[in-house]
């Protein structure tokens, strides 16, 4: 038998273990022994109420709207799929897609909940532990701002003229500050440095005092997606300009990166399946006191693609509500290419025009949850609006008009990503121009109805199917002597095969979402994740351990004479160049 002129394992698996790998500046053997602590079934029945069902547990996928159960938790893998779209992960995963968390976030919020301490770098931590008490502070400015509220009877006859009830109020911890220049350094006067740090003070001219950056406004906290203040927006109570008053940009804040009233909206927007975006606080506390609590606002800025791609980590669906003249076109044209790139299939965009002088505040006070329902029924689908846009100043009667609007809306299409969605966009333009632009309908109906394979067929490559049987399986790995992992690394795939391989032999009891974890900053991660929830056949029939020991068995020996033969096929040229050179002799 030929050998590898190196132990292909071995040097592989060397790699594996070198340590420590950094994720998010977070060392990657720290995420394992965190993984390793965490239960997924506690992290997602806190969120989702989890039903035993055999050996996993199941609920309706709190990622799309669905009536039977089709969402599965694993206890033993520490992994969860939903067989109706797909998501899948480990408790990280989770925690990003159903809180909206960033993994930094994700990652500490874990921790936190099983009392370890995240380690970073020296520069990471100094960051971390300076913001630490400006959250702290930023809570206690809210809740000073609350209890004002209480005793500023202008401000409460103002909230109830406005139509809110004492509940919603509550609910989103609205507030208001007194006027006057000094009220927050006399509440906290150990704080001024940190209170000009987040915004709260401005710095005084010429090295005098800092004062009050709000003064005599109804106060509504900002919250981050883990429901931490992280700045306020305030509203004058009479003609005063400017109206809205937002905090600066800070350490804790990034205007262009939130959405008020995210954190409040977001279980109401999954349950509803889409989210509204308005343009102000008001119109966001408005629609809740009517029971319509899936709206959110930007803060001061137009709605960009980095707001459209957090939302659809939430929804499905977002509706963007504007005023229906000049300037609120205007805005929808801004946030319809912003959310172009953000399309994938199973993803979709509205719009949703008011009449003239109105706004939601405006549409409920008058018709209540019904009347603005009635009108939410006529949102325009995006790519609807898109062509509607661009017509708006062409004669799409004309061969000239036709031709116009075609070679406007091709680089705005081109911006959405690859898939039945873009193909049934540009099949739109062909139906409004009459004529086709190259698009294959065979293509798109192949892509909506993949070819059935026959019972029993994986459809999988023997190392694809090795690779998901080690993730579903990773004790499989002690079934077979490390000597027999001698597979050539230069084979595709080889090199993702072989660390896996190394890192359940490191880590006898490591689970499926701890090895994908490994993966995450690799090119290779989204592909093993669907692969660790994929069925074994496309029948949905899964393997017993045994015959998964003895499928694994097979696909390895499959690959090592695969090795051996590519090995062999090297050498025997090699070795005929050196007999002719014999006889030439």
């Amino acid at each position: 038998m030929y050998a590898f002129p190196t132990d292909a394992y071995t040097q592989v698996a060397a790699e594996a273990y070198s340590a420590p790998k950094m994720a998010g500046k977070i060392p990657q053997h720290f995420i394992d022994d965190m993984l390793a602590k965490v239960d997924i079934v506690d992290v997602i029945d806190q969120r989702v109420s989890l039903k035993k069902s055999g050996n996993n547990y199941s609920a309706c996928c709190p990622f799309h709207n669905e009536k039977t159960p089709s969402f599965t938790v694993s206890q033993t893998k520490q992994f969860y799929h939903c067989f109706g779209c797909s998501a899948n992960g480990s408790a990280i995963s989770f925690l990003m897609e159903y809180e909206g968390m960033h993994f930094v976030d994700a990652i500490e919020s874990l921790a936190d909940s099983v009392g370890m301490e995240v380690p970073r770098d020296a520069q990471a931590a100094q960051v971390r532990n300076d913001s630490k008490p400006l959250y702290t502070l930023m809570e206690s400015i809210a809740a000073y701002y609350t209890s004002q509220l209480r005793h500023s009877p202008e401000a409460i006859e103002y909230l109830k003229a406005r139509g809110l009830s004492g509940e919603t109020a509550k609910r989103f911890s609205i507030g208001y500050v007194p006027d006057g220049w000094d009220g927050l350094q006399k509440h906290f006067p150990t704080e001024e440095a940190a209170m000009v740090k987040t915004g709260m003070l401005i710095q005084g001219d010429g090295g005098k005092r800092p004062y009050q950056r709000f003064r005599n406004r109804i106060m509504f906290p900002i919250r981050d997606k883990r429901g931490r203040v992280i700045a306020f927006g305030g509203r004058v109570m009479d003609q005063q300009e400017p109206k809205y008053l937002n905090s600066p940009e800070t350490p804790l804040f990034h205007k262009g990166q939130e959405l008020y009233g995210l954190y409040e909206a977001r279980k109401s927007g999954q349950d509803a399946g889409m989210i509204i975006v308005v343009e102000g606080y008001m119109d966001v506390v408005a629609l809740a006191q009517h029971g319509i609590d899936n709206a959110v606002a930007t803060l001061g800025t137009a709605a960009n693609q980095q707001h459209s791609e957090m939302l659809f980590r939430t929804v499905t669906n977002i509706v963007f509500c504007f005023d229906g003249d000049r300037a609120g076109r205007a805005a929808a044209w801004r946030a319809l290419t912003a959310t172009l790139p953000c399309l994938q299939d199973g993803r979709d965009a509205h719009f949703l025009f008011l009449p003239d002088g109105e706004d939601p505040d405006s549409v409920v006070k008058v018709g209540g949850a019904a009347g603005f329902n009635d009108l939410l029924a006529q949102r325009i689908p995006i790519v609807d609006y898109l062509y509607q846009y661009l017509s708006s100043d062409i004669d799409i009667s004309s061969i000239g008009g036709k031709a116009q609007l075609a070679e406007k809306a091709k680089p705005l299409l081109a911006t959405i990503p690859k898939g039945i969605y873009k193909q049934l966009s540009l099949r739109r333009l062909e139906t409004l121009i009459g004529l086709s632009l190259g698009s294959d309908s065979a293509a798109v109906k192949a892509q909506a109805q993949p070819p059935r394979r026959k019972q029993g067929d994986t459809g999988l490559t023997a190392m694809s199917r090795a690779v998901l049987l080690c993730l579903q399986n990773p004790e499989l790995v002690q079934t077979i002597p490390p000597d027999d992992y001698d597979i050539n690394p230069d084979m595709p795939g080889a090199d993702v095969l072989l660390k896996l391989i190394a890192y359940c032999d490191s880590t006898p009891d490591i689970t499926t979402a701890r090895l994908l974890e490994r993966f995450r900053e690799g090119q290779s991660y989204s592909y093993l994740v669907k692969l660790a929830s994929k069925s074994y056949y496309p029948d949905d029939r899964e393997l017993d351990l045994d015959s998964a020991t003895a499928e694994f068995k097979h696909c390895i020996a499959r690959l090592r004479e695969r090795s051996q033969q590519t090995l062999a096929d090297k050498v025997a040229p090699a070795a005929r160049t050196g007999l002719l050179g014999l006889k030439r002799r």
